[in-house]
C-alpha cells in the first residue's frame, strides 16, 4: 500500500512539474512577441548584419537633388560709385552698302570684376570682312597694353576676349579701357567703328564670397549681378549658354541683362537666337 502511494505521488510531481515548465516556456515566447511587437510599434526595424551600428542615411535624396534655375532673370545693381561715360562709341554704321551695328558688353560706366584675368564680351551683327583691332590701356596712359587684331568672326553674334588669351592680368584698383576697333579702309581711318568699355577689378567682398559658396551654378550670375559685378555676372550666364545650348532660359536671362543697360539691339538678338533655337 505504501508503496502504491509513493509511485502514485511521484507521477503526480512528475505531471505537474512538466505543467509549470510548458507554462514558463509559454511565458517567455510571449514576452518576446510583446518586446518585437514594442518595437514595431516605435518604429525600431531590426537591421541587417552589415547595416549594425550605421548610422540612418538621412537626407540623402535631398542632397542629391539638383537645383533648378532660377525663374526671374539676374537684376544688375550698379556700383554706387563714378560718374557715367564708360561705354565707348558703339552702334550701327553704315560702309558702302552695309550697315554693321558693333558693340562691347558693358554698361555707360565703369564696370566691375573680382576676376584677375576676366572674359570681354562683343557683339557684331554680321559676319566680318575687315580687320578688327583690340586695344588695352590703363586709364589715363599712353602707352597700350596690348595692341592686337583678332580673328575674324564668321557669323554674326555675341564673342567673348579671353584676357587669358592675351596673358593680360589687371590689378586691383586700377581702370582699363579697352576697345575694338573695325577698320573697313586702312588709309581713311576716320571711317573706323570704334566700340570700347572701361573695366575695374576689385577685391572680393566678404559678403559675396559667402553667397557664392552657398548658390548653385545656375544662381551665380544672379549673385554677381546683384553685388555689381558686371562682368562677372556676364561671363558666368555666357557660360550657361555655351554648356546648355538648348535651354532658352539662359538666353532670355542674358538678354534681360543686356536690356537693363540699354544695349536693347544686342539683347533683341538673343531674344531671337532663343525663339529659333540657335
Amino acid at each position: 500500500m505504501k508503496r502504491n502511494l509513493f509511485i502514485i505521488g511521484t507521477l503526480i510531481t512528475g505531471i505537474l512539474f512538466v505543467f509549470f515548465l510548458s507554462a514558463s516556456v509559454a511565458a517567455e515566447a510571449d514576452g518576446k512577441t510583446n518586446i518585437e511587437t514594442t518595437k514595431e510599434k516605435k518604429g525600431i526595424v531590426p537591421q541587417p548584419a552589415d547595416q549594425k551600428g550605421k548610422a540612418p542615411l538621412e537626407g540623402l535624396e535631398a542632397s542629391e537633388q539638383k537645383s533648378s534655375p532660377p525663374v526671374s532673370p539676374p537684376i544688375y545693381q550698379p556700383p554706387l560709385r563714378g560718374a557715367p561715360g564708360g561705354r565707348v562709341g558703339g552702334g550701327t554704321r553704315g560702309i558702302g552698302e552695309e550697315l554693321i551695328a558693333l558693340f562691347a558688353l558693358a554698361p555707360n560706366h565703369v564696370a566691375l570684376t573680382v576676376q584677375e584675368q576676366p572674359t570681354l564680351y562683343w557683339y557684331l551683327s554680321k559676319p566680318a570682312k575687315y580687320p578688327i583691332e583690340l586695344t588695352i590701356i590703363i586709364e589715363k596712359d599712353t602707352h597700350p597694353l596690348l595692341e592686337t587684331r583678332i580673328p575674324l568672326p564668321s557669323q554674326p553674334g555675341i564673342y567673348p576676349l579671353r584676357l587669358s588669351d592675351f596673358d593680360i592680368r589687371l590689378a586691383t584698383g586700377t581702370q582699363y579701357r579697352w576697345f575694338l576697333v573695325l577698320v573697313p579702309d586702312p588709309n581713311r581711318r576716320s571711317r573706323d567703328i570704334v566700340a570700347g568699355a572701361i573695366i575695374e577689378r576689385v577685391k572680393t567682398p566678404e559678403t559675396l564670397s559667402s553667397r557664392l559658396l552657398k548658390a548653385s551654378r545656375e544662381e551665380i550670375p544672379h549673385v554677381y549681378a546683384g553685388a555689381g559685378m558686371w562682368y562677372d555676372a556676364l561671363m558666368a550666364i555666357s557660360n550657361l549658354i555655351a554648356d546648355t545650348p538648348d535651354n532658352p532660359a539662359f538666353r532670355k536671362h542674358r538678354a534681360a541683362l543686356l536690356e537693363q543697360v540699354g544695349l536693347s539691339a544686342v539683347a533683341q538678338y538673343d531674344l531671337k537666337q532663343e525663339v529659333t533655337g540657335k
